[in-house]
């Protein structure tokens, strides 16, 4: 049976938001251009597979700023949790159980509801 660990709040709250915000920051990647500055389009099939890029417009400097935020947020908030203090009560062979515990625990919460 695996074990079950007693993470603390904050730490399953930091867990969480990284969930939310890498999620967020996905999506909004996906909507915008392929490129931040403007670009021409291409076509180039010289490779092993065949590349195509329309023309981009380039990002706005509110999509920059979006992004940006959202990057630094991810960042902040990855520090917190790989460098949380409960990490220290847990025994080195068993850290990388844990965090993927820590990772699904949300998920589990869900399920139990």
């Amino acid at each position: 049976m695996a074990t079950t660990y007693e993470f603390p709040s904050d730490l399953l709250a930091g867990q969480e938001e990284l969930h939310q915000v890498r999620a967020e920051l996905s999506a909004l990647l996906k909507r915008l251009p392929w490129s931040v500055e403007p670009m021409d389009g291409f076509s180039d099939d010289n490779g092993w597979r065949k590349v195509e890029r329309p023309a981009s417009p380039g990002w706005t400097e509110d999509e920059q700023a979006q992004v940006e935020k959202l990057r630094r947020r991810e960042h902040e908030l990855a520090v917190f949790v790989s460098t949380h203090r409960f990490w220290t009560d847990v025994p080195a062979a068993e850290r990388m159980d844990a965090r993927t515990c820590l990772k699904h625990a949300h998920e589990e919460q869900a399920e139990g509801q």
